[in-house]
């Protein structure tokens, strides 16, 4: 000790200091970071307790140790949490597409014996069905039903009805169901996506009419007159095709079997019309007709008892189906367009025609017709288009072609000199015709090839033939070279015969048609 000085205590006594008051500032630090911890904490719990309230389920243990995450959405209203709802019922049209409501008419009291009046049933019958949408009038196979004269109308009825005809209606025969004349016998009308199938026939005993007064009221088709027999019988009435014991004394004015007028979007397929009194199957101011898979059939000398008549009727489809009658095999009138036939059977008949139009000076139109892949065999008539002097309006745009003619007597016909009558007066104006197109048409004639008789005053124009081969076959009638006058256009292959008649270019004076003239 004795070496010992004060300023090694000096040094020490710094020493001693200098070590407390870093104690000191420890402890200080410590407080410091104690009361921190506990601020924090305090922070977390509230943050424990906001979590809380939104329906957090943190523990404790997470509070010191904050992190930020992406809000959850909002749950649902309570609502949403409520009974489940049921899954939306199917479709309509598909549901009862599938099990359709049918309306027989035998549970309407319809005997279908052939011989009790069934008209008050096939009423009955549609009053129900028209009240229910895509329902069906069943009338069963293995029935003959004795229907007189019926309209089924609209417009207020549901639409895409459906008549299934598996058995056979017949008309009456007697006058007393007739009245004075009606000028159709089964009828509908005003009717929307209407379909008459099945494999039934619709039978207008017409017999009865043509024997009651078979030409008196009906004069005979006026190209007749362009056939002679080389036997000179010619202006004979053909045969009536009845026997006198059909029936009494029948109204002069003759009904259509089955009309339809003002309808949308009408089907007939399957079934059979037969011998009717006068047209088989009409179609008046509708709007989409299909046609398929159909018959019409009565004798080649029934009068006026046209296949298949158009008028006022647009979008038409005719196809596959058998037309035998005593006259047109389809028949179209002014106010038709956009009219597509196609594989069809004619004969016997006397061709599928556009007209008579214009009689009476007044305007026709009609447009766009097309007809295709038929065949003819021992008809009057192929193609033909009839127009009477006087009228207005016009033809335009018709193609013919693929046509197969086996002994018919004039296959390809355009006559603007129409008339029905012992004579007819003279008169300048005429319906237009222009852009008549024949092509492929084929086979036997027994008269004339080929008739063009336009009118002087308003020519036929735009009228082409290609590829046109048409052989004689000697039979009864005198034979005739192709015949044309006013007549323009083009031929687009030679000819067999040659049609050396057609004029090629436009006519150099032609009548400037008027404002009422135009379709």
């Amino acid at each position: 000790m004795g070496g010992f000085s004060y300023k090694n205590l000096t040094f020490m006594i710094v020493v001693v200091l200098v070590v407390w008051c870093s104690h000191i500032e420890t402890c200080n630090a410590r407080r410091v970071g104690k009361h921190w911890r506990q601020s924090r904490g305090g922070a977390a719990s509230l943050l424990k307790k906001k979590g809380k309230k939104h329906g957090s389920n943190h523990h404790n243990g997470n509070a010191g140790k904050p992190k930020q995450k992406t809000p959850y959405p909002k749950a649902p209203p309570p609502a949403a949490a409520g009974p489940k709802q049921s899954p939306p019922p199917p479709k309509k049209g598909g549901d009862k597409a599938a099990y359709p409501t049918v309306f027989s008419v035998l549970d309407f009291g319809a005997k279908g014996d052939g011989s009790t009046d069934d008209t008050k049933a096939f009423q009955a019958a549609w009053a129900a069905a028209c009240k229910v949408e895509a329902s069906v009038i069943d009338v069963p196979a293995k029935h003959v039903f004795l229907v007189g004269p019926i309209s089924f109308s609209g417009p207020y009825c549901q639409h895409d009805i459906v008549f299934q005809l598996d058995g056979n209606i017949v008309a009456p025969t007697g006058s007393s169901h007739w009245g004075s004349g009606l000028l159709q016998w089964l009828e509908f009308t005003k009717l929307v996506g209407l379909t008459i199938k099945g494999s039934g026939t619709i039978d207008g005993n017409g017999a009865v009419w043509w024997q009651s007064a078979p030409y008196d009221d009906d004069p005979l088709d006026d190209q007749a007159k362009l056939i002679f027999p080389s036997n000179g019988t010619f202006g004979q009435k053909p045969p009536v095709p009845v026997r006198s014991s059909l029936g009494g004394k029948m109204p002069s004015i003759k009904p259509t079997a089955l009309r339809f007028y003002g309808s949308f979007n009408v089907t007939v397929t399957g079934i059979t019309i037969q011998n009717s009194p006068q047209c088989h199957l009409k179609f008046d101011n509708c709007v989409g007709v299909s046609v398929y898979n159909f018959s019409a059939s009565s004798p080649g000398d029934s009068p006026n008892t046209d296949g298949i008549h158009l008028q006022n009727s647009k979008d038409v489809l005719i196809r596959s189906s058998n037309l035998a009658c005593g006259d047109d095999c389809v028949s179209i009138q002014t106010g038709c367009t956009n009219v597509y036939i196609h594989n069809v059977n004619c004969g016997p008949g006397h061709g599928i025609s556009i007209g008579g139009l214009g009689k009476d000076n007044t305007k026709a139109c009609v447009s766009n017709i097309t007809v295709r892949d038929i065949i003819m065999h021992n008809t009057m008539n192929g193609v033909r288009i009839k127009t009477w002097q006087g009228g207005s309006g016009s033809v335009q745009g018709v193609q013919f072609s693929n046509i197969q003619v086996s002994e018919v007597q004039l296959p390809i016909v355009i006559d603007q000199y129409y008339c029905d009558k012992t004579k007819c007066k003279n008169q300048t104006s005429a319906v237009a015709l222009s852009g008549i197109n024949y092509e492929n048409i084929r086979g036997t004639y027994t008269i004339k090839p080929v008739h063009f008789a336009c009118s002087d005053n308003l020519p036929c124009t735009d009228v082409t033939l290609t590829n046109i081969q048409l052989k004689p076959q000697q039979e009864r009638y005198h034979m005739y070279d192709p015949f044309c006058w006013q007549t323009f256009g083009k031929l687009y292959s030679p000819m067999i015969p040659p049609v050396g008649c057609l004029m090629v270019g436009k006519p150099l004076r032609n009548k400037i048609q008027g404002d009422s003239d135009f379709c």
